[in-house]
């Protein structure tokens, strides 16, 4: 006999955790079951990711998202404290440094200028400006910094655990197991699979699966312009102590790097690169492209030591780099996404995981105005491009 649920989260990572936890933290959610089918998360993009949160986006949306996540995040111990244990979360706010050719630097100062009109403390710095703040730095073919002094970095894992360790004191159920079919009747899901056998009689379903959140929709006949991207990391160490206290740093070529521990770690993407469930580390792709850049942009990178490289995957929305929030308007009432964050879903967590339990229980948005980033804007055509896509 199928088991009754009032909310079903498929995916157990940052984002569904977040859903599970805020849902729970209201009375009115009802039995919530969180399906994760690896409670080790060895390939979450979660515990893979560079962990950075930064609120200099292009996109008015992801600006206000960023900003509330930061103040819950500042604040964790207030809402995920469990038995007086409030959580790590290694909250670093060294800032992030945007840099920009000449080519960009005019797009640059308009995104500065749009983001402080929307209260983001980021300053713009001149070449000689970068130079005095950030010595380390080489500010060769370099014509324009941003700079955002509140942005910075955290611990993705510890996040993911604080959420998830809130969520199920709780009382969310979490289970290691796998979807393999939803059953549609009319315009609600109304019975899901699961590889183990057992069927689950939801009221509601989440789709927070991330890169898999494709594969789940389609269950359904539902197509997301989602697709899983390779995206890789490198740690390493240098012996100069000089640098001083480096932001994260996106270069104008998209090589981006931070401080980590005794090192720093960094990537950039490969361009081109085709989707698929890619976790293999590419070390060659490190010693002919990322070093050399890194030499480049910081001099004292050029005898840096390689300590080792890791694989995640983003969940990119090939569409507008935007996350894809809410039901399948007109097909099913009942199937909420929540995905396609390409590569911002952890800094958005917090802001997010409220409005999917805004939806369900009040039936909108309540607190911010993310209507715009729902799936039926594909039919519209009313794509909100974000261009600082990381």
């Amino acid at each position: 006999m199928a088991e009754a649920v009032d909310v079903l989260v498929i995916g157990g990572g940052v984002m569904g955790s977040s859903a599970a936890y805020h849902l729970a933290r209201d009375d009115r959610a009802g039995s919530i079951l969180v399906v994760e089918r690896d409670p080790t998360y060895a390939r979450s993009s979660t515990a893979l990711s560079a962990g950075g949160i930064r609120q200099q986006f292009t996109l008015a949306e992801n600006i206000r998202l960023s900003q509330a996540s930061l103040a819950f995040y500042r604040t964790i111990g207030e809402h995920l404290a469990v038995d007086g244990e409030a959580p790590a979360i290694g909250l670093n706010a060294q800032g992030y440094l945007f840099l920009a050719e000449a080519q960009g630097a005019a797009k640059l100062a308009a995104n500065v200028a749009f983001q402080q009109h929307h209260g983001v403390p980021v300053e713009a710095l001149s070449p000689a400006a970068l130079a005095a703040r950030f010595p380390g730095l080489s500010t060769t073919g370099i014509a324009l910094g941003a700079f955002g002094r509140e942005d910075g970095w955290m611990d993705p894992y510890s996040v993911l655990q604080a959420f998830r360790r809130k969520a199920r004191a709780l009382g969310a159920r979490y289970t290691q197991d796998q979807v393999v079919a939803l059953e549609r009747q009319g315009r609600r899901v109304q019975a899901v699979r699961l590889a183990s056998g057992q069927v689950i009689a939801p009221g509601t379903v989440v789709n927070a699966a991330g890169a898999w959140a494709p594969e789940i929709a389609q269950l359904i006949g539902m197509a997301l312009p989602v697709v899983p991207v390779r995206r890789m990391a490198f740690h390493f160490l240098t012996a100069d102590r000089t640098l001083g206290a480096l932001p994260l740093v996106i270069d104008a070529d998209g090589l981006w790097f931070r401080p980590e521990g005794a090192g720093f770690i960094a990537g950039k993407a490969i361009a081109g690169e085709p989707p698929g469930y890619n976790f293999a580390v590419d070390y060659d792709y490190f010693e002919t492209t990322i070093w050399p850049l890194l030499a480049r942009r910081v001099p004292a990178f050029a005898t840096l030591r390689l300590q080792r490289g890791w694989a995640g995957l983003y969940d990119l929305n090939t569409r507008d780099a935007n996350m894809i929030l809410g039901p399948w308007d007109g097909e099913v009432d009942n199937f909420i996404v929540v995905c396609g964050f390409s590569g911002h879903g952890l800094q958005h967590a917090p802001a997010v995981g409220r409005a999917v339990a805004e939806l369900i229980l009040d039936g909108r948005f309540t607190t911010l105005d993310l209507s715009a980033l729902g799936f039926s804007r594909f039919a519209r055509g009313a794509l909100p491009r974000e261009e600082n896509v990381a």
